[in-house]
């Protein structure tokens, strides 16, 4: 992984951590319902920007690398990356 992208990741993902703990002690707590879904929401977006720093990771790293191998590789990377995408939309990211 590219330095400053595994450094942000690792934040994200830590971030993250402490989001779903308290998320957890939300529901435990039988906290007012909107105030649930508000964190959840917030959850999902920090999800959102951990996604888009691993694809720009794997875009700057091992697709560019791919694309000047060329052939089969080039077309392994453009299946992988239509395959992320079909899973975003399906999600409805």
């Amino acid at each position: 992984m590219i330095a400053d992208l595994k450094k942000r990741a690792l934040h994200r993902s830590r971030i993250l951590e402490g989001q779903m703990r308290g998320l957890e002690k939300m529901i435990d707590n039988e906290d007012y319902c909107m105030d649930i879904i508000t964190q959840s929401l917030a959850i999902q977006k920090s999800l959102r920007s951990l996604n888009k720093l691993l694809v720009e990771n794997h875009l700057r790293t091992h697709v560019s690398d791919m694309f000047a191998a060329g052939g089969d590789s080039r077309d392994h990377a453009v299946d992988e990356l239509l395959k992320v995408y079909e899973l975003a939309n399906v999600r409805g990211e």
